[in-house]
């Protein structure tokens, strides 16, 4: 299986491409269009800011090729939010995968949310086997709230997708590299997509 992980200076790439290699794949970084096109399975992953993001995404030429890709693409974090049409940090134009706009947590809850949150309304294969209410590790002070594409959602201020589906194009806003075995799973579950 030829593993591809994005590579747009905008990701927390070592620890996902380990927790691929604790699975038996050896995932390649690349930012090289056919490289990408030629993948069983692509890693958009994102930390950072989204606006700053997209902007590499564009001057890559990244930005055009993401939405016409056709196998299996998980969006980490910011390259799920980057993934939906527009998100207000920095006023900044998605890549109009999933229909919704990502907006900020209100000033009523300690921002970023950091640490452990249950993932509840599990409705995919990405979450095969794994336990309604389980505890994934995530870290973000933005969210996609509930829409269509949802397949997860969180409490957090206020529910909202933790993870959003549309054909072959999965996100989800939690670290499924560090939420321990469960996040372990959720990745063995995309590999078998």
């Amino acid at each position: 299986m030829k593993l591809v992980i994005i590579n747009y200076g905008a990701g927390n790439i070592q620890s996902i491409k380990f927790a691929f290699k604790r699975l038996g794949v050896n995932a390649v970084l690349s930012d090289d269009a056919e490289e990408i096109k030629a993948a069983d399975k692509v890693i958009f992953p994102g930390v950072g800011e989204a606006s700053s993001a997209m902007a590499k995404l564009r001057d890559t030429g990244l930005d055009k090729l993401i939405p016409t890709l056709t196998q299996p693409v998980l969006g980490i974090c910011l390259g799920m939010q980057l993934m939906c049409k527009h998100s207000t940090e920095g006023d900044t134009t998605g890549l109009g995968i999933f229909d919704v706009s990502v907006v900020k947590f209100s000033n009523s809850v300690k921002v970023p949310q950091i640490g452990w949150n249950e993932v509840s309304n599990l409705d995919s294969p990405l979450f095969e086997g794994i336990p309604e209410n389980s505890h994934m590790y995530l870290v973000h002070s933005f969210y996609a709230p509930k829409c269509e594409e949802l397949i997860a959602e969180t409490m957090y201020d206020v529910e909202y997708a933790s993870a959003l589906q549309k054909d072959n194009f999965y996100g989800v806003q939690f670290h499924p590299e560090k939420s321990g075995l469960v996040g372990e799973k959720v990745l063995k579950n995309y590999l078998q997509m």
